[in-house]
C-alpha cells in the first residue's frame, strides 16, 4: 500500500473524530448515583430448603464441636482479629516474618492445648473420637494451614507412628507426653534424594551387638532428611526412617525413635539440623533438614510392632514378605491422605462462600442504555465459572465423609480399599481445591489479590497438598495399578468383581440412549450408567495395552509406565464414578422435598460437568457429538436452576462469617477512608 495514501487515510479518520459533536452536545450524561452495598440476604429469595439440614449432609459429623472450636479461636487475640467496616475477621498476619509466624503458631498451639482441644488426639480410640479429631483439624485448617500442619506432624505422623508401629513400651513412654505437648515429635521420612519413592531412602541403621544399639548415619548429601516439619526450631524427638542392616543384609525400611534436642532446646550430639528457609506458603511451619553422624539409638527405640531385633542381633518379624512389611510401614500416611482430602474440601468451601457473596453484591456493566449494572452472578459466564465448582465441592464433601467413616471403622480386610480410596480422593480433591481457589481468585478480580480477602493467599498455602503425603500423579498411578490387579484377578479366577464399587463390572454393559432429553440427562441411572461405561471400558483398554506391551517383551512394570495415559484416564474415571455414587446415595437417604430436589440439581451438575471436562467421552465414543453437545447445554440450564440457591448453599457450609473475608460482606465500607483507622 502507498505510504502517502495510508497517511492520508489516518489523517482523515482523526479529523473525523475531532469534528464529531461532543457527547454533551448530543445528549446530556446523567451522573450515576454512588454505589452502595445491599446484603445479598435482602435481595435474594429466602432459602427453599433447610440450611441446617444441608449442613448436616455436608459436614457429616460433630457440628456442635466444630462451632465450639470456631468460637474458641474467635475469642482469642492470638488469632489476629481485625475490624473491617462493622465486622471482625480472624486470619493469620502474613506480613510477619517466618520467624514471627512460627512463634505465633506455637503460642496458638499452647492456647488450644490449655482449652482441651487436643484431648484424646493420641490416646483416644474409637470412631467417635477419631471423627471429632478430624472435625477439629478441619476447623483449624480453615483458620491457618501452618497451624494445622504443625499439629498434624506431631499428633498424626509422629503420634500415629508411635501408636501403629510401636508396642506397649513405646506407648507408655511417648503417647501421653505427646498429647500433652511435652514431647514435640517430627517425622523424618523424606530425603533430599527420595520423596515419593520411600523404598529408595538412603539413611542407614546398623545394629551393634556389643552395645545393643543402632548406629544411624546419613551416608551422603542426598540422604539428608528434608522438609521435616518441626525440625528447624521446635521438635524434641523424631522418628527416623532408614534402611536396617543386620550383618550386612538389608531388611528394608524400619522406624526408630531418637531425641534430637535436649530440654533446653539445644541440638543433641551427632545430629545436625538446618532450616529449609522461606516458602511460598506454610511459613508458620519450621521445616528443617537433618543429618545423622553415628547417632546411637537404644535397641528398645526400634518401633517393633512389625519387626524386631533381639539383643543378640537376630532379626524377627511376623511378616516375612518384605513388600508386605514395607506396606505396613506406610499406615500413617493413609490417615494423612484422609485428612488432606477432607481439608481440601473445606478450603474450597471458604473460597466459594467468599466468591458467591461478592458476586451477589458486585455489579459490572449494564445491558441497556440507562439500566442498572448487572450483578456478577447474573452473568451466565460467571455462573459457568462458579456454580459447577459448588456442585463438585458438595459432591466431594460427601465423598470425604465416606472416606472418613471408612477409615475410622477400618479392619484388616478394608485396608486395601482405604489405601485406594484415600489415594484417589486425596489427589482428586486437592487438585479440585487448587482449581477452585484459582478460579475464585480471578472471579473476584483485583479484590482477589488482597491477602486479607484470603483466596489468593490460600492458593499459595495449599498448593503443597498436591505433593506431600504422596505426589498426586504417583497416587493416581497406584490407583490404576490396583484396579488392574483386581481386573486380572477376576479374569484369572473367572470370578465376579467385589468391592471398590466395581460390582457394576459384573452386569451387562450399559447402553446409552441416542436421544438425550433433559429428563434423561438428569436421571441418576443415566449418569451412573455413563460413568460406569467409561470406567469399565478404560479398565479393559488399560489391561489390553499393558498386555500388548508385555507381549512385545516389556516387563509388567515398564508396560504400566508406557500405558500412563490410559492409567491416568482410568484413575480419574474410577474416582469420579465413586464420588457420584456416594453423593447419589446421600441424596437417596433424604425424604422427598426441597432439600432432596436441591441435591438432585447438584448431583446432576456434578455428573454432567465431569462429562463436559473429560475428552474421553468423545475420544472413545461413549457419547456422540450431538449427545456431548446436549450435555453441555444441560450444564448451562443447571446453572440457571442453581443460581437462585447459590447463597443458600454456601451459607450451609457452616463457616462462620469471621473466617471469610471483607469482600464477602460490605466491601465498600471495608475499603472506606474511615476504615483505615481500624488498621
Amino acid at each position: 500500500m502507498d505510504p502517502q495514501s495510508t497517511a492520508a487515510r489516518h489523517v482523515a479518520v482523526i479529523a473525523g473524530h475531532l469534528n464529531c459533536p461532543s457527547p454533551s452536545a448530543a445528549a446530556p450524561l446523567a451522573l450515576a448515583a454512588c454505589l452502595h452495598y445491599d446484603p445479598p440476604e435482602l435481595s435474594e429469595k429466602p432459602p427453599a430448603f433447610d440450611l441446617a439440614a444441608l449442613r448436616r449432609v455436608l459436614d457429616g459429623h460433630d457440628l456442635a464441636a466444630r462451632d465450639w472450636l470456631f468460637r474458641l479461636m474467635e475469642e482469642s487475640p492470638l488469632f489476629c482479629p481485625r475490624r473491617r467496616g462493622d465486622r471482625t475477621f480472624v486470619a493469620p498476619d502474613y506480613n510477619q516474618t517466618k520467624e514471627q509466624q512460627r512463634a505465633v503458631t506455637m503460642r496458638r498451639i499452647e492456647y488450644l492445648l490449655r482449652r482441651g482441644v487436643f484431648e484424646g488426639w493420641v490416646t483416644g480410640s474409637g470412631p467417635e473420637a477419631e471423627l471429632r479429631k478430624l472435625a477439629f483439624f478441619e476447623c483449624i485448617a480453615i483458620y491457618d494451614h501452618s497451624l494445622s500442619i504443625k499439629l498434624g506432624v506431631t499428633f498424626f505422623l509422629w503420634g500415629g507412628a508411635i501408636r501403629f508401629f510401636g508396642t506397649k513400651r513405646h506407648h507408655d513412654k511417648w503417647l501421653k507426653a505427646t498429647e500433652d505437648y511435652q514431647v514435640k515429635g517430627c517425622f523424618a521420612m523424606t530425603e533430599l534424594g527420595h520423596g515419593s519413592n520411600v523404598r529408595g531412602i538412603e539413611t542407614i541403621a546398623i545394629y551393634d551387638t556389643n552395645t545393643r544399639e543402632f548406629v544411624i548415619n546419613t551416608p551422603c548429601e542426598s540422604a539428608q532428611k528434608y522438609w521435616i516439619g518441626g525440625a528447624a526450631n521446635h521438635a524434641t524427638h523424631t522418628i527416623i526412617f532408614s534402611q536396617l542392616l543386620i550383618n550386612g543384609t538389608s531388611q528394608g525400611i524400619h522406624a526408630f525413635v531418637a531425641q534430637i534436642r535436649d530440654a533446653d532446646g539445644n541440638v543433641c550430639p551427632n545430629v545436625r539440623i538446618a532450616d529449609c528457609g522461606h516458602k511460598i506458603g506454610l511459613n508458620g511451619v519450621d521445616n528443617g533438614r537433618i543429618w545423622f553422624d553415628n547417632l546411637k539409638v537404644p535397641r528398645e527405640n526400634l518401633l517393633n510392632s512389625v519387626a524386631d531385633v533381639l539383643p543378640d542381633g537376630q532379626y524377627v518379624s511376623s511378616i516375612k514378605d518384605k513388600d508386605k512389611r514395607f506396606a505396613a510401614f506406610m499406615a500413617p500416611l493413609t490417615f494423612g491422605r484422609v485428612n488432606i482430602a477432607a481439608t481440601a474440601v473445606y478450603i474450597s468451601k471458604v473460597a466459594l462462600a467468599i466468591t458467591v457473596r461478592y458476586a451477589l453484591t458486585r455489579r459490572a456493566f449494564s445491558i441497556s442504555a440507562n439500566g442498572p449494572e448487572v450483578l456478577l452472578l447474573d452473568y451466565p459466564s460467571h455462573q459457568w465459572r462458579i456454580l459447577p465448582l459448588i456442585a463438585k465441592t458438595c459432591a466431594m464433601s460427601s465423598a470425604a465423609n465416606y472416606l472418613k467413616r471408612l477409615y475410622v471403622k477400618r479392619t484388616p480386610e478394608t485396608n486395601k480399599s482405604i489405601h485406594i480410596y484415600s489415594s484417589s480422593l486425596k489427589a482428586t480433591l486437592t487438585w479440585h481445591n487448587m482449581r477452585a481457589l484459582q478460579e475464585c481468585r480471578k472471579a473476584c478480580g483485583g479484590q482477589g489479590l488482597k491477602t486479607e480477602n484470603r483466596i489468593g493467599i490460600l492458593n499459595g498455602e495449599y498448593d503443597v497438598q498436591s505433593t506431600f503425603e504422596g505426589d498426586n500423579n504417583v497416587l493416581m498411578q497406584q490407583v490404576s495399578k490396583a484396579l488392574l490387579a483386581e481386573y486380572l484377578a477376576a479374569e484369572k479366577m473367572k470370578s465376579s468383581f467385589e468391592g471398590l464399587g466395581l460390582e457394576h463390572m459384573n452386569d451387562p454393559c450399559p447402553i446409552i440412549p441416542a436421544n438425550l432429553t433433559s429428563c434423561t440427562l438428569r436421571s441418576i441411572k443415566f449418569q451412573l450408567d455413563l460413568l460406569c461405561l467409561r470406567e469399565r471400558d478404560l479398565l479393559g483398554r488399560y489391561a489390553s495395552e499393558v498386555s500388548q506391551y508385555q507381549a512385545q517383551g516389556e516387563s509388567k512394570q515398564k508396560a504400566m509406565l508406557l500405558s500412563h495415559q490410559l492409567a491416568d484416564e482410568l484413575a480419574r474415571a474410577f474416582t469420579e464414578r465413586t464420588i457420584l455414587q456416594i453423593f447419589a446415595d446421600d441424596e437417596m437417604t433424604q425424604s422427598d422435598g426441597p432439600l432432596k430436589e436441591l441435591l438432585g440439581l447438584l448431583r446432576s451438575m456434578y455428573a454432567l460437568i465431569c462429562v463436559e471436562e473429560d475428552a474421553s467421552f468423545l475420544r472413545y465414543g461413549y457419547l456422540s457429538l450431538e449427545s456431548a453437545a446436549a450435555a453441555r447445554k444441560e450444564v448451562m440450564k443447571l446453572c440457571g436452576d442453581l443460581r437462585p440457591h447459590a447463597l443458600s448453599v454456601v451459607s450451609s457450609f457452616g463457616i462462620p462469617d469471621a473466617f471469610l473475608s471483607p469482600i464477602a460482606f460490605d466491601w465498600i465500607q471495608a475499603n472506606s477512608w474511615a476504615s483505615l483507622s481500624n488498621e
